[in-house]
């Protein structure tokens, strides 16, 4: 009978540590840069949302990624359901370019002013992050 309980405390031992060495890193925040979301994007873009591609490049990528993904400890994703227009529509994403923003809704920090985009730099970079939510299901 002794045998029989050290070899159902081995089994589920070693079936524990196999569980646990299995688990995957979904529960750890990710490391400072990281992406923190997965990103589709559209198979294509219209010609307003590939010039706003160009543009958030060259302005906005450093922060929240190539593909406004977000980036762990620098800023958030712009490829999420808080920024759904229904919730920020595209005055915000305006507003926040020309005057900086408060945090409110992620711990990044407040976003200081983007100097030096033009209104159809601006509206392109709006574009294509609409673009590339509706491809993401957002709407």
């Amino acid at each position: 009978m002794r045998t029989v309980y050290v070899a159902a405390i081995a089994a589920i031992a070693t079936g524990g540590a196999w569980w646990l060495w299995g688990q995957s890193d979904a529960g750890r925040p990710p490391e400072e840069g990281q992406a923190l979301v997965a990103v589709t994007l559209p198979a294509t873009l219209s010609p307003e949302a590939k010039a706003g591609q160009q543009a958030f490049a060259a302005n906005c990528a450093s922060c929240h990624g190539p593909d406004a993904e977000g980036r762990a400890g620098i800023a958030p994703p712009l490829i999420h359901k808080i920024y759904e227009p229904s919730h920020h529509g595209d005055m915000a994403f305006v507003l926040a370019a020309r005057n900086g923003v408060r945090a409110h809704h992620w711990p990044f920090g407040n976003m200081a002013p983007v100097p030096g985009l033009t209104d159809p730099e601006l509206a392109g970079i709006i574009r294509f992050v609409r673009e590339v939510q509706v491809a993401n299901g957002i709407r």
